[in-house]
């Protein structure tokens, strides 16, 4: 049977076979119950924009499958990408229980299928059920400190070429890595690169240059593989 985009459909939460370790996915089954009768489905193509930096919030997203980038921008226009969220991430849900505008902007690097949360259902859910106000403050609490070491490492690092390892280092391997060689399993792009460490794309692809004439990394293909973790970690340092 086709489906949108190739994706494997889910039409409910309690039903889902491909639950992940993530704010909604981890409720009991009464509780994912009361979610699916206040979320709407939804799935969208590639680029496409669930919310933007500023906007007065309506809610929050519940990833299902696919990736979506969060970025914020500066008054002159450059973009810094701040994380590339996977399923099982809740997307706006800061912003949704404090009803402040939207700290960042939202979008789908791949086909995704997501949940969208009214504002007021989510509150109902946090007031109704305890379990989901518990996992709400924990997930908030791993974002402020991931968001804290972003900083650190953003600032901090001591050059563009420290930045990038930091980041490649970071970036999730793919189920073929071994001890000796981590095969990163969603390579970005040099631009996405360059917006996630505050560069520009020039800089990143003299960077990576160099990191594969040392020895460092290689190219499979599509795939960036981290021939030597050490010496990059000493790099990231």
């Amino acid at each position: 049977m086709r489906t949108p985009y190739g994706l494997n459909i889910i039409d409910t939460c309690t039903e889902c076979a491909s639950r992940v370790a993530g704010f909604f996915c981890g409720l009991s089954p009464t509780v994912l119950k009361a979610f699916d009768q206040v979320s709407q489905h939804s799935i969208l193509p590639a680029r496409a924009i669930l919310f933007v930096e500023g906007q007065a919030s309506r809610g929050m997203f519940v990833l299902c499958s696919g990736r979506v980038k969060l970025s914020t921008t500066s008054r002159e226009g450059k973009v810094l990408i701040l994380k590339t969220c996977e399923a099982g991430d809740a997307l706006g849900m800061s912003a949704a229980i404090s009803g402040e505008s939207y700290e960042m902007t939202a979008e789908t690097a791949t086909p995704c299928q997501l949940n969208f949360v009214e504002r007021k259902n989510l509150l109902n859910l946090l007031s109704s059920h305890p379990t989901v106000g518990m996992q709400a403050a924990q997930c908030l609490s791993r974002e402020f400190q991931a968001a804290y070491r972003d900083i650190h490492d953003l600032v901090l690092s001591r050059s563009s070429a420290g930045k990038l390892a930091r980041l490649l280092l970071s970036s999730p391997p793919d189920r073929n890595s071994t001890q000796e060689e981590i095969r990163l399993r969603s390579a970005m792009t040099h631009e996405e690169m360059a917006q996630r460490i505050g560069s520009s794309r020039e800089t990143v692809t003299r960077l990576l240059s160099d990191l594969k004439k040392r020895q460092l990394i290689r190219l499979d293909g599509a795939t960036l593989v981290i021939r030597n973790r050490t010496a990059l970690e000493a790099l990231a340092v």
